[in-house]
């Protein structure tokens, strides 16, 4: 019996994996279709992450941070965020520079895929056994779990759910979450832009949505832009001079004219809230407990805290011979992570509802305040170590 089996290699279990195997706990992790390492030559994938400064500290504790090839990680020094009733670089936009507090940049942009690969290699390079399996059946006893999967029973204390939003650990152990339809598809694909992004991210707030235009390695640039469902068919269905001319338009042509690099690609938004993120010897990490609008970047962030504060709490209630799967020590990861999790989820409910697609008094407010902040260099500098992901109850490998 193992103490701890994780299901989903994704970032966010690979991350929860590779530090509790450091620790020395013996864990069992299930991933079905473990990416293959990137080409060194390949061209860049359209399917990016920006990672805080708190999640870069997570990833060089892991020993992952050194496995991501450095050409494919770009550090953004800047953001610039606008709304669509100003010039992107007029006095209402606001800009967040890292040299305001002193820091090299803001964070970074990278491929999901070389993410999880660095994380998966951490994992094994620490001792672990990645199982190339999937979940079939969830059995909770008293003392252990009993996991059915497609290359047999394994048995563990403790069970973490890193399954993502259609979590089968969640739904086999009776948790249950609350989801809401933002009604909008995001669309993504890299794009070639007249001007160079100057290691800079570039944010629009439209009354139809958000356009985020992320600065990539190669000196191209990502874009996730959150449209209405309403308008997203005609877009998908443009050619590509089509698309690219109302992209233009969204953008303002801050970077100006673009060129599409890679297909275009759609997803819908929805928000997901478990209200329990623990029950009797199952915990859940990441989008298995909570998904978040892509507006802020912060899906991957949220989900490697979850990963550094389960290991934590886990590798100390194991050095004090606790059971790891005992409620006591999983209902104070709950408490601590659902805590930080609904503020920011707040946050970014706040930023969609009034920004992106607000009218009346209160998104008045909010748009022209994106000027005030920026005429503030206190206000500035707290919005900065919030996007640097540094405020707030960290666990100890992101401080």
């Amino acid at each position: 019996m193992t103490e701890i089996a994780i299901v989903g290699g994704g970032p966010v279990g690979a991350c929860a994996a590779a530090l509790l195997q450091q620790r020395g706990v013996s864990v069992a992790l299930l991933e079905p279709q473990p990416p293959e390492p990137l080409a060194p030559a390949s061209p860049l994938q359209a399917r990016v992450v920006a990672l805080s400064r708190a999640s870069e500290r997570i990833l060089r504790a892991t020993g992952a941070w050194p496995l991501i090839p450095a050409a494919r990680v770009c550090a953004y020094e800047r953001m610039r965020i606008w709304h669509e009733g100003v010039a992107p670089q007029g006095a209402g936009s606001l800009l967040f520079d890292a040299a305001d507090v002193g820091e090299p940049n803001l964070g970074y942009i990278l491929e999901n895929r070389a993410l999880q690969v660095a994380l998966l290699g951490a994992f094994t390079a620490a001792g672990g056994t990645l199982t190339r399996a999937t979940l079939q059946g969830l059995e909770i006893a008293d003392t252990q779990v009993r996991l059915a999967t497609s290359a047999g029973e394994l048995r563990a204390r403790l069970v973490v759910g890193a399954d993502g939003a259609q979590s089968l650990v969640r739904t086999a152990a009776g948790l249950h979450a609350q989801a809401f339809d933002y009604g909008q598809l995001a669309l993504t694909a890299n794009v070639a832009t007249e001007h160079p992004h100057e290691a800079t991210a570039w944010q629009r707030f439209m009354r139809d949505g958000t356009l985020a235009l992320l600065p990539l390695a190669d000196g191209a640039s990502s874009i996730v832009w959150s449209v209405d469902a309403a308008r997203a068919p005609a877009l998908l269905a443009a050619a590509g001079a089509e698309f690219t001319a109302e992209l233009d338009r969204a953008s303002a042509l801050a970077l100006g004219a673009t060129r599409l690099l890679t297909p275009l690609r759609a997803f819908p938004l929805k928000r997901l809230a478990a209200p329990r993120y623990v029950a009797a010897r199952v915990a859940l990490l990441g989008d298995a407990a909570h998904v978040v609008h892509p507006l802020a970047g912060q899906g991957v962030n949220l989900g490697l805290l979850d990963a550094a504060a389960l290991a934590q709490l886990l590798g100390a209630a194991l050095a004090q011979r606790e059971d790891p799967g005992a409620l006591g020590v999983l209902r104070a990861f709950e408490r601590w992570r659902k805590s930080e999790v609904v503020l920011m989820a707040g946050a970014i409910e706040f930023f969609d509802r009034f920004l992106a697609h607000g009218r009346g008094p209160i998104a008045r407010v909010a748009q022209h305040g994106l000027g005030l902040v920026n005429r503030s260099e206190e206000l500035r500098r707290l919005f900065i170590r919030r996007a640097l992901g540094v405020t707030g109850e960290l666990p100890q490998l992101a401080r």
